[in-house]
C-alpha cells in the first residue's frame, strides 16, 4: 500500500515520475527537490535568493519543511552553466529555478526538455528563442521578464539629460554575455541619434574591471553606461563600480538601485527584488501542478528611476526639475 505522503509526492511529480524506473522512484526523498541554478556566486546577492524563497513561501512551499533546494552557482562563469544544469538533472529535481537572465535559462532548457523551468529573463525571451510566445510559452519554460536590455536607449537618453556636456560615452560591457553584440548595437544607435559617441569597454573579470576603467578614465572620459549584465550586478561589483565612478568623478548610469545607494549617480530598471519575488510565486504555481507551457511570461510592470542628488552635486551637475519630478526616488 502507498502511504499518504508518498501519494502526494507522486501526484506532485505527475507524468515525470511515471516515466522513471520503479527502483529510481523508490529512492526519491519525501520532499520534492528544486534546483536553483545561478550565474552568480554563493555569497552574491543573498537578498535576491531570499526574494525567491519568500515567493515560494507565499505559495505554500517552505525550504526544509515541504520542499528541498539544491543550489548550484557558476561564479560568473557562463561556461559552467551547462554542467551545473546537468548535475541538477542527475539529482532528479522536480523543477529548476534559474537566476541571472537569459543565458542561465538557455543552459537549463538545453539540458532538459521535460523538467519544468521557471526563470527571470533579462531580455525578450521570444527574440532569444527561449519561448514560443509570451502568452503561450510552450515546452517546459516560463518566468518573469525584466526586459532590462530593451531599456538601454532610455538609459542613454537619461544620461544625456543629466550630463548634457558629456559627448563621449563609455559602455562597460561583459564580452562573454549572450547579449553583448545586440547591446552594443542598441547603445550605438541610441548614441548616434543623440549626437554622442560610444566607446566600448570590455571586462569579464575583477581585474579587467579595474584595468579597463583606469585606462578609459585616462583617455578623458565624459560619462559611463554599465551593461545590465549579471556579472556587473553582484552586490560586491556594484559597490566597487560606485566607488570607482566616485573616485574618478565619472557620471554613470547603472541598472540597479543598489548602485545609487552606494553613491553612484543613477539607475533605471525594474526592481530585481520584486522580479525574483515573482519568480518564487510562479515556481510555487508550477509545484502545485500548473504547466510552464500554459503560464504566460509575465513582464515587470514598474520601472524605477533612482538618482543620487548628492553625487550629482559633487560632479558639478544640475539635475533638471523635470527629471527630479520623473524620478521614483531621489537620494540626498
Amino acid at each position: 500500500m502507498v502511504d499518504k505522503g508518498r501519494r502526494e509526492f507522486l501526484t506532485l511529480l505527475g507524468g515525470a515520475a511515471a516515466s522513471w524506473p520503479i527502483a529510481a522512484r523508490a529512492q526519491q526523498p519525501t520532499r520534492p527537490m528544486i534546483g536553483f541554478l545561478s550565474v552568480r556566486g554563493p555569497h552574491d546577492d543573498p537578498h535576491l535568493t531570499a526574494a525567491v524563497i519568500r515567493g515560494l513561501k507565499e505559495a505554500g512551499f517552505v525550504e526544509d519543511q515541504n520542499i528541498a533546494i539544491e543550489y548550484r552557482y557558476a561564479d560568473s562563469r557562463f561556461d559552467r552553466l551547462p554542467a551545473l544544469a546537468a548535475d541538477l538533472v542527475r539529482r532528479r529535481v522536480v523543477m529548476i529555478v534559474t537566476l541571472g537572465g537569459n543565458d542561465v535559462a538557455a543552459a537549463a532548457k538545453t539540458t532538459t526538455t521535460t523538467i519544468p523551468i521557471v526563470s527571470n529573463f533579462g531580455a525578450d525571451p521570444v527574440t532569444y528563442g527561449l519561448v514560443a510566445s509570451l502568452s503561450r510559452p510552450g515546452a517546459n519554460l516560463t518566468g518573469i521578464s525584466r526586459f532590462a536590455t530593451d531599456l538601454l536607449p532610455k538609459r542613454v537618453e537619461l544620461l544625456r539629460d543629466v550630463a548634457p556636456k558629456a559627448m563621449r560615452l563609455g559602455f562597460l560591457l561583459n564580452p562573454t554575455s549572450g547579449f553583448a553584440e545586440s547591446d552594443v548595437k542598441q547603445v550605438q544607435a541610441a548614441a548616434r541619434a543623440l549626437g554622442r559617441q560610444i566607446e566600448v569597454i570590455k571586462a569579464s573579470t575583477e581585474r579587467e574591471i579595474e584595468t579597463a576603467f583606469a585606462t578609459w578614465v585616462e583617455s578623458q572620459a565624459d560619462a559611463l553606461l554599465v551593461e545590465p549584465d549579471p556579472f556587473f550586478n553582484s552586490r560586491s561589483r556594484v559597490e566597487r563600480l560606485a566607488a570607482l565612478t566616485l573616485r574618478h568623478a565619472v557620471p554613470t548610469m547603472h541598472s540597479l538601485r543598489d548602485f545609487v545607494v552606494a553613491g553612484g549617480l543613477m539607475s533605471y530598471a525594474p526592481s530585481l527584488v520584486e522580479v525574483y519575488h515573482q519568480v518564487g510565486i510562479y515556481a510555487g504555481r508550477v509545484l502545485k501542478g500548473e504547466k510552464p507551457a500554459d503560464l504566460p511570461v509575465q513582464q515587470a510592470t514598474k520601472i524605477e528611476f533612482v538618482i543620487n542628488l548628492k553625487t550629482a552635486r559633487s560632479l558639478g551637475l544640475t539635475v533638471p526639475p523635470t527629471l527630479l519630478a520623473f524620478a521614483d526616488e531621489v537620494i540626498e
